[in-house]
């Protein structure tokens, strides 16, 4: 199985005709799957969590991005008592979605400074002991992970830990990027996260550098190569779950529709379309 999506809800503006936000039941109509990256900045309140569901139909799927203390992603580095404590409300957030089926797993997105030391891997044997249940992937951001004498390590540690290794495409060419590379290291479920090739954008420095690194549309050769690249993978795999995250200028959903349609699927159980579409392909 092959699903696809893209990250957040409300900037696809390509998915209606008005110029406002898009909805999340909007979004659900067209997509089974949606990353939210409102857990990286704070964790939701469980109300917040559950509005959400009654907006989408019982099959579709939530990626939740960890907090960022989860993952280094801070000035000044929690305590272990502090660190506990968010992950204890971490896993009461995600509880409702956890309870329908719908979290399709957790995405722990390092920073480029979380580099293959003992320490690292003490770290995530961690996450996993604080989070024994939940289905995780890692996303690394350094070129060390991939390097020919620890990828091996890494891979068969993912698969004893039951960690999801992302395969994220990226600029290849910095320190603080990685290869792209699908590899199934749980059986249920391989992840993919397409950020775009923007190599000046992706070194960009400055208070756009967010917007600006994934600041890239797919061309049709592209999207050509990653189907494939999923036929020769998809029966390894139980779901091989895809998120375009190159929304900078709003391309990440016409990139996510091109390729449903170079695959030739459908998806099934999505919510009721609006009143009114665009026809993007």
């Amino acid at each position: 199985m092959i699903t696809i999506g893209a990250t957040t809800w409300s900037e696809h503006k390509a998915l209606i005709t008005e110029d406002r936000p898009v909805t999340l039941a909007e979004y659900a109509a067209n997509f089974p799957v949606v990353e939210v990256d409102t857990f990286f900045y704070g964790i939701p309140r469980i109300s917040t969590v559950k509005n959400w569901q009654t907006q989408v139909p019982p099959t579709f799927q939530f990626v939740v991005k960890a907090h960022r203390s989860m993952t280094g992603h801070v000035d000044k580095k929690a305590n272990l008592t502090e660190l506990t404590e968010t992950f204890v409300n971490f896993k009461l957030a995600v509880a409702p979605l956890v309870a329908t089926g719908q979290l399709k797993t957790v995405l722990f997105q390092f920073p480029p400074y979380f580099i293959p030391t003992k320490k690292s891997i003490n770290y995530l044997r961690q996450i996993r002991a604080w989070l024994p249940e939940l289905p995780l992937c890692l996303e690394f951001r350094n070129q060390a992970w991939y390097q020919p004498k620890t990828l091996p390590s890494l891979v068969a540690f993912c698969r004893q830990e039951r960690f999801t290794l992302t395969a994220a495409d990226e600029p290849h060419q910095t320190e603080a990027s990685v290869p792209f590379y699908p590899v199934v290291t749980t059986p249920d479920l391989m992840f993919w996260r397409l950020h775009g090739r923007n190599q000046q954008g992706w070194l960009k420095k400055g208070p756009n550098w967010r917007k600006e690194r994934t600041l890239y549309r797919y061309d049709h050769a592209e999207l050509e190569q990653f189907k494939q690249t999923l036929t020769g993978l998809q029966n390894d795999v139980k779901e091989i779950c895809i998120i375009f995250n190159n929304n900078s200028a709003g391309d990440a959903v016409p990139n996510a529709l091109a390729l449903k349609e170079l695959l030739g699927i459908d998806f099934d159980g999505l919510g009721p379309p609006p009143p009114t579409q665009l026809n993007l392909i």
